[in-house]
């Protein structure tokens, strides 16, 4: 390769920014996966006990 063929091909490698549609597709099932399972932790019994635990310990 040329040293100008090599500048251009890391000029346009350098000059991506941000994520492509892919990854974004990718980044934004991961975040509803993740919020998914932090709603099933959050909504569980033995969750919704302690926090019920811990407002009524304040409240007295």
């Amino acid at each position: 390769m040329t040293r100008t063929k090599i500048r251009k091909l890391l000029d346009r490698l350098r000059g991506d920014a941000g994520m492509n549609t892919a990854e974004y597709a990718v980044g934004t099932l991961a975040a509803v996966a993740f919020a998914g399972l932090l709603l099933k932790v959050v909504t569980s019994d033995t969750v919704r006990a302690a926090l019920a635990a811990i407002i009524q310990r304040a409240l007295n």
